[in-house]
C-alpha cells in the first residue's frame, strides 16, 4: 500500500513539474512577445523621429526666410508713432454712377504730414489702387489726381497711408474704400463688405537690397482672440498664405515682415486669404500675384536705406517735413590790409571822400514749409 502511494505521488509530481515546466516556458514565450513588441514599437518610433528631423531640415533649407527690419528703419519709425492717420474718400460718393469714363479723386487726410523729400525722394504718401492695378504714390494732395480711360462698369477704389519705406500704417482709419460705376453697374470689382478684404501693398516694383518687404492690410478680419468665443464661425482663425517662387508658408499676423532669399531677377508673389481650414475665402483681391526684380546693389535710395549706407540723421528728413538739412558753406578767406590793392586802405579812402566799395551781404528769408496736417486732395 505505502508502495502504491510512493508511485502514485512521484507521478503526480512528474506531472504537476512538467504543467509547471511548461508553464514557465508560455510565460518567457509571452514575455519575449512582448519584448518584441516593443522593440518594433521603438524602431518605429526612430523612424518617424528621423522622418519629421528631414521635415525640419527640408523646411529649414527653403531659400525664403524672414529677418529683423533693417536698423535704420527700425529708428526711422519711432519718428512715425505719433501719429494715427485718418484716411476719406470724398470723391467719388459711394455707389456713385459715373457718366463719364474719367473721374477726379478727392481725398482728405488728418494726423500725418503727405510730402517727398527733395533729397532722396521718399516720405509719407498715400497709396492709391483701383481695382487691383498698380498702385498709384500720392505725395502731394495739392495736385489734382485724376483717373481716365476708365472701362464701363463697376470699379473699387482703395487708399491707405504709407511710410517712406512703403509700409503701410494700421491704425483704425488708416484705410479707405468705396465702390463706384462707369455708366452702369457690373459684377466685377464689386467686394462683399461682410467678408474680410485682402489689400496687396508690399512688394511691388523693383528692388536692388535684401530684406524687402512684405506688407498687406487687412479689413474685416476679425481678432485672432476672439476665435474661441466664435468657434461656429468659419473666419475667426484666419490665415494669410504667402507664396514666393513657388514656396509657401503661413502668416497668422497682421504685421510686415522683413524677408531675404529672393532671386536674381524675377521674383512671383501671391497673397491668399485663408479660413479656418486652411480654405480660401472668395472674394475679391482675396488672392493677389505680382511679379517684382530684384537687382541686387542698387543705387536707389531704398536700397542704400536697406543696407544702412545712410544715417539716420541723414534720413530725417522723410519722416519730419519740417526738418531742414544745414550744408555746410565754404568760409571766405581771410583778406590781410597789406594785400589789398586799392589806393590806400579803408581810412585813406574815407580821408578822399571815397566809399567803401565792400557789398553789403544780402539777407534772404528762407519761407517756412506749411505744416497743416489736414490735407486734401482738391476736386
Amino acid at each position: 500500500m505505502n508502495s502504491w502511494l510512493m508511485k502514485a505521488s512521484t507521478k503526480l509530481i512528474r506531472k504537476r513539474y512538467a504543467l509547471f515546466k511548461n508553464l514557465i516556458i508560455c510565460l518567457l514565450v509571452l514575455s519575449l512577445t512582448a519584448c518584441g513588441d516593443k522593440a518594433i514599437g521603438k524602431d518605429v518610433t526612430i523612424q518617424l523621429a528621423e522622418k519629421v528631423v528631414q521635415e525640419n531640415n527640408a523646411q529649414l533649407s527653403r531659400k525664403i526666410s524672414e529677418v529683423a527690419p533693417p536698423e535704420i528703419i527700425q529708428e526711422l519709425r519711432q519718428s512715425l508713432e505719433v501719429y494715427q492717420p485718418q484716411v476719406k474718400i470724398l470723391n467719388p460718393q459711394p455707389d456713385e454712377v459715373l457718366e463719364v469714363d474719367k473721374l477726379k479723386v478727392n481725398i482728405q487726410v488728418k494726423d500725418l504730414p503727405i510730402f517727398k523729400d527733395g533729397r532722396y525722394g521718399k516720405g509719407s504718401h498715400l497709396e492709391v489702387i483701383l481695382d487691383n492695378q498698380p498702385q498709384l504714390e500720392i505725395y502731394d494732395l495739392n495736385q489734382p489726381l485724376e483717373l481716365s480711360n476708365l472701362s464701363p462698369g463697376t470699379h473699387a477704389l482703395r487708399v491707405f497711408a504709407s511710410r517712406a519705406w512703403d509700409e503701410s500704417f494700421k491704425n483704425e482709419g488708416a484705410y479707405a474704400q468705396t465702390t463706384f460705376h462707369v455708366f452702369t453697374k457690373s459684377d466685377d470689382n464689386n467686394p462683399t463688405e461682410n467678408l474680410p478684404i485682402l489689400t496687396y501693398n508690399s512688394p511691388q516694383g523693383s528692388y536692388g537690397a535684401e530684406p524687402i518687404l512684405l506688407d498687406f492690410y487687412l479689413t474685416n478680419a476679425p481678432l485672432h482672440i476672439l476665435a474661441k468665443d466664435n468657434p461656429d464661425n468659419p473666419i475667426a482663425d484666419w490665415r494669410i498664405r504667402c507664396t514666393i517662387n513657388g514656396e509657401s508658408f503661413i502668416i497668422d499676423r497682421w504685421q510686415s515682415l522683413y524677408l531675404k532669399g529672393f532671386n536674381e531677377g524675377k521674383n512671383w508673389v501671391k497673397l491668399e486669404f485663408l479660413d479656418n481650414q486652411g480654405n480660401p475665402v472668395k472674394n475679391v483681391f482675396n488672392s493677389t500675384v505680382k511679379v517684382i526684380n530684384y537687382e541686387p546693389k542698387g543705387k536707389d535710395s531704398l536700397a542704400k536705406i536697406v543696407r544702412g549706407e545712410l544715417s539716420a540723421e541723414d534720413l530725417r528728413g522723410i519722416v519730419d517735413l519740417n526738418y531742414a538739412v544745414e550744408i555746410p558753406t565754404e568760409a571766405a578767406p581771410e583778406t590781410k590790409l597789406e594785400e589789398k590793392s586799392d589806393k590806400g586802405g579803408f581810412f585813406d579812402r574815407f580821408k578822399r571822400g571815397e566809399k567803401d566799395k565792400t557789398p553789403t551781404p544780402e539777407v534772404i528769408e528762407t519761407p517756412q514749409p506749411e505744416t497743416d496736417l489736414e490735407e486734401t486732395i482738391p476736386e
